[in-house]
């Protein structure tokens, strides 16, 4: 017998996740809550639980944060993330944060189930429509990783304030540098990154959530 923590504070979709849950597993048991705390608790608490259905976005949550405080205070517990959200990049990096699995709410009872039922196996899901652009923003992140990795910790200071949107001036004196160094520093982000200007540079940054 399965036991389901379903977390969202949408009543009409808890209503739906448990007639999936109901129709493929009539002996499961299915604990509600509308909130992250909520959601956190009983994770940590419910030793018997097999499974969470997050919503990324329900009161106490924001982005990522509830997915990660899940995988923080339950590590062992799988997580599947049921949401409106149906970008590849979120998915992806619903994935890279901990998630075993992706439904959008747009999908049919048979997938929502089919999802579940392959976590439940020791699978991932992730809808198969959306794989083929999911692999190629994971083939990105890593590419641009592997650019990253190549700056120098200076350099990575100077991206930092990049990021902030300071001009080379305020960088020159936050890091107590010549103004013509930070200069020398951001050609040479810009060459390790492939990029051709610092705008591009701080969204590379900011999509490896730098």
């Amino acid at each position: 017998m399965y036991r389901f923590l379903v977390a969202d504070d949408h009543p009409l979709f808890r209503d739906a996740l448990r007639q999936v849950i109901d129709e493929r597993w009539n002996d499961a048991e299915i604990v509600e809550v509308s909130d992250l705390d909520s959601a956190k608790e009983t994770a940590q608490s419910d030793d018997d639980l097999d499974m969470v259905l997050l919503d990324l976005n329900m009161p106490g949550a924001e982005g990522f944060s509830g997915l990660l405080t899940l995988r923080n205070h339950a590590p062992m517990l799988p997580v599947v993330i049921v949401s409106a959200e149906e970008s590849p990049d979120v998915i992806q990096r619903a994935l890279t944060c901990g998630a075993l699995g992706f439904i959008p709410k747009s999908s049919s009872k048979e997938r929502i189930g089919e999802a579940i039922e392959s976590v439940l196996s020791g699978k991932s899901f992730v809808p198969p429509e959306l794989a083929a652009a999911i692999e190629d923003k994971r083939r990105m992140d890593d590419e641009l990783k592997e650019k990253a990795a190549l700056l120098s910790p200076a350099e990575l200071g100077v991206l930092q304030l990049l990021t902030m949107g300071k001009p080379n001036k305020i960088i020159a004196f936050e890091l107590n540098i010549k103004e013509s160094t930070v200069k020398a520093h951001i050609s040479s982000i810009l060459r390790k990154l492939g990029v051709h200007s610092r705008t591009q540079a701080v969204l590379v940054a900011k999509n490896l959530d730098f």
